[in-house]
């Protein structure tokens, strides 16, 4: 029995740690042949030396179990960085099926503290570098589609063909899972740089979803929650724990859920978002309108409003935001 990867080529970025590496690690048990990338900096800043060591190490576990993989040292934020990543994968195994974007910093402030540089560097790394790679995955993928390849993998992605380019197109394989994460679904007060950057991580997502899709190509979006470097001083105070029991933050709870994206079992979904942690998925709605008023006449008058719109919040509690405090309930410890 052929495992669900068998035959398909991946990309995961920031694979050398935490969730990245769990990803790297469950694509290549289900089959993938992995480039493992990493930028290797030691601080979750982005600060310090850039090293190989920790993509490498990855790679090297990844064949000491039988598969196959190969470790890129390179800045997804920078545009030759990420075009040189896509080359690679197509270089080493002839072609790209499958990108997981994971890479990512952190430099938390509150709004009125933050640096220009605090705000550049996180919306950089993590809105840039998700569109870097994904650009040239997709020029990839497009390319192949236009040249007459195609897998009869596809299901479900509208038309074989593009206008002007002949008839009888078949899709190509091509699958996208982007990171993004509750700080932009719920809010998180220290961190409106990365709480913005995962936002746009969502719209990019939905966007290439539906640009991609006639190409036989999907593109989805998650919310992992896990226990990693990044998220350390966020899960502080949720207990850890013992006697053996599995951590439902450990980054292996994210993972199947990739590897699940990633392979043609998950070809009818797209463009969709997904929160995951700790045995669970959850699929989430696109925005719904909550409540709706209507002028009395072409235009609002100030007193309509404050009666309509005023009066709707009245009775609402006070201080709440656009967002749950937290989307699905998650105890402390």
């Amino acid at each position: 029995m052929s495992l669900p990867l068998e035959g398909l080529s991946a990309i995961v970025t920031g694979a050398g740690r935490g969730l990245g590496r769990a990803e790297a690690l469950e694509l290549a048990r289900l089959g993938a042949a992995v480039v493992v990338n990493d930028y290797g900096r030691p601080g979750r800043d982005g600060s310090g030396e850039a090293s190989a060591a920790p993509a490498e190490a990855v790679a090297a576990e990844i064949r000491a179990a039988g598969g196959r993989a190969v470790p890129h040292l390179g800045d997804v934020a920078d545009y030759d960085s990420a075009r040189d990543l896509v080359e690679l994968a197509v270089s080493t195994y002839g072609k790209l099926d499958i990108l997981v974007n994971n890479a990512g910093i952190l430099r938390d402030r509150m709004i009125f503290a933050m640096s220009e540089s605090e705000w550049d560097s996180v919306i950089r790394v993590h809105l840039k570098g998700h569109f870097n790679t994904t650009h040239f995955a997709a020029v990839h993928w497009r390319e192949r589609f236009k040249s007459g390849e195609g897998t009869g993998q596809g299901e479900g992605h509208g038309p074989g063909k593009e206008r002007g380019q002949g008839e009888g197109r078949g899709p190509v394989y091509g699958r996208i899972v982007n990171t993004s994460s509750e700080a932009f679904l719920a809010g998180s007060a220290s961190q409106p740089n990365y709480a913005a950057a995962k936002g746009g991580i969502v719209g990019l997502t939905t966007s290439t979803a539906l640009a991609l899709a006639k190409y036989g190509v999907t593109a989805n979006v998650i919310c992992p929650r896990a226990r990693t470097r990044m998220t350390e001083d966020v899960f502080a105070g949720f207990a850890e724990p013992e006697g053996g029991e599995v951590d439902p933050l450990a980054p292996e709870h994210v993972a199947p859920l990739v590897g699940y994206l990633a392979s043609p079992a998950a070809a009818r979904v797209n463009g969709q978002l997904l929160v995951v942690h700790g045995g669970m998925a959850a699929v989430v709605e696109r925005p719904r309108v909550a409540a709706k008023f209507d002028a009395e006449k072409e235009v609002f008058t100030f007193e309509e409003l404050d009666r309509t719109v005023g009066g709707y919040f009245a009775g609402r509690p006070a201080g709440e935001t656009f967002a749950a405090s937290e989307v699905l309930g998650l105890k402390r410890g």
